[in-house]
């Protein structure tokens, strides 16, 4: 009797793994892919954070080409500050653009100071 209560025990475990196994591993993705962010914007001696999603640009121009966009709250790596194209909206207007770990984005959606909150003496 107790050989099959524990190969039954075996096989109903065995059937919770098999369900959970996908959420396991989907878990297991999403944590590796937060730790590769992570990861990222540790690589970089910045971090910034922009108040709005915003496109990611491969250099500090609006006709640069756009490499990926940076959500909102979600604090990215940066190198360092550069002027470039004059940005205005909202009424605001700024020519600072921040070297992301992906590329460059105006300074005028992030939050902080108008170097999107890296030092002055962080020029590129």
């Amino acid at each position: 009797m107790l050989t099959r209560t524990i190969a039954r025990g075996a096989l109903v475990g065995a059937g919770v793994l098999a369900l959970l196994g996908p959420l396991a591993v989907g878990t297991a993705a999403a944590d590796t892919a937060t730790t590769q962010g992570t990861a990222r914007i540790m690589a970089a001696p910045y971090a910034v954070v922009p108040y709005e999603t915003v496109n990611i640009r491969s250099g500090p121009w609006r006709s640069e080409g756009i490499v990926g966009t940076a959500p909102a709250n979600e604090p990215r790596g940066a190198y360092c500050w550069t002027t470039g194209e004059t940005i205005t909206d909202n009424g605001y207007s700024n020519n600072v653009w921040v070297k992301l770990v992906e590329g460059y984005v105006s300074a005028l959606y992030l939050k902080g100071n108008e170097y999107g909150d890296l030092p002055a003496s962080a020029v590129c």
